[in-house]
């Protein structure tokens, strides 16, 4: 059998569970009767796969485990957050009782016990929900050391703290697989290159969210990073970049179209919303384009919603103070009949949404 992940093992699964109702439809239909000699072949084989990825990958085998899984997914983040929350107070609970070695020594042995836990649990929990759990604690460990440590040592505050939190983050994710710390990576490592991007145009770090378009550079960097790195060995790692990426373009855009006076270019402020609001619905109807194409299902509902939002923020201002309120709303659900019938319309004759393989 080749080396597998358990993301190509769980969609193997998937797609033996899609067989095997297709089969039985087509023998319903008189369209295929395979003979019993076949069938058992098939079906011994079915089974062995399934029994050898339940073993090796701990995978949902039929409906029922999946639900399952959802809810120990649940548990699994619920549980990580709670654990974080806890190991926060926890040390300011007890921490002035300390001197300084004793608490320099329990802020190390903290960041190194939950990342040899992690390890340790990724090896031997074929489920990996005990070991992303133990990941998020890891996480949160390394953020109260680095903040604490600045405080003992009474360091400035800077963003340079956002690289660490950002690379230990993606780290434990590739390693356990976990969305939660890709997401958590994503947005201090977008933190990061936006407040680099206002020091290097003088703003102070910490007032970064005054000049939205620092974000775009980050928003770029992240939304290009699997097109040159392939991540299809982690599962909805790629569309997470996307999606990321994307709500770090499209909300300054937003933010720009109706506060124009956030921004660096030298132009009234009247204009520069006039630019990002035509600006957000040329890039919404890109992202809508390139998602089809590219069938990038998050990229095409991402850049659907903020199409959407961008068209009726625009009729607000154009027509609540000058419409009577029935009428609207009447004329916001009009649009959006029409921009159903446009999307039917794609999918129908140009097969851009879900068209045919």
């Amino acid at each position: 059998m080749p080396t597998l992940s358990h993301h190509d093992a769980q969609s193997r699964v998937n797609d033996i569970h899609a067989f095997t109702r297709e089969l039985q439809r087509l023998r319903e239909e008189g369209a295929l009767s395979l003979d019993a000699d076949q069938r058992a072949g098939l079906e011994a084989h079915h089974l062995r796969l399934l029994d050898d990825y339940r073993a090796q990958f701990d995978i949902d085998r039929d409906s029922q485990d999946s639900r399952l899984s959802l809810g120990m997914r649940m548990a699994s983040f619920l549980g990580a957050l709670a654990l974080a929350a806890s190991l926060f107070f926890l040390f300011y609970q007890f921490w002035g009782l300390f001197g300084e070695s004793v608490q320099v020594a329990i802020l190390i042995g903290a960041s190194l016990v939950t990342l040899l836990a992690t390890f340790w649990l990724q090896r031997h929990d074929a489920s990996g929900y005990f070991a992303k759990l133990s990941a998020m604690l890891a996480f949160a460990a390394l953020v109260l050391n680095v903040s604490m440590l600045g405080q003992i040592f009474n360091i400035t505050p800077s963003d340079r703290a956002l690289l660490p939190w950002a690379a230990y983050a993606l780290l434990l994710a590739y390693v356990c697989q976990s969305r939660l710390l890709l997401g958590a990576g994503l947005i201090c490592l977008m933190g990061f290159v936006a407040a680099r991007c206002g020091t290097w145009n003088g703003v102070y770090w910490l007032d970064v969210g005054e000049r939205p378009e620092n974000f775009f550079p980050a928003a770029l960097l992240i939304f290009a990073i699997p097109l040159l790195f392939n991540q299809h060995r982690f599962d909805g790692f790629a569309a997470l970049y996307r999606e990321f990426g994307l709500l770090g373009l499209f909300l300054p855009m937003l933010v720009m179209a109706n506060w124009g006076g956030g921004s660096y270019l030298p132009f009234s402020a009247h204009r520069l919303e006039g630019f990002y609001q035509v600006l957000g619905f040329v890039f919404a109807a890109a992202a809508i384009w390139l998602g089809a194409k590219r069938e990038w299902p998050e990229v095409v509902n991402t850049g659907l919603v903020f199409f959407v939002i961008f068209l009726y923020t625009k009729f607000f201002d154009w027509w609540w103070d000058a419409m009577p309120k029935y009428l609207f709303f009447l004329v916001l659900g009009l649009a959006a009949v029409l921009i159903l019938f446009v999307l039917r319309y794609l999918r129908n004759v140009h097969g851009l949404l879900g068209g045919r393989p």
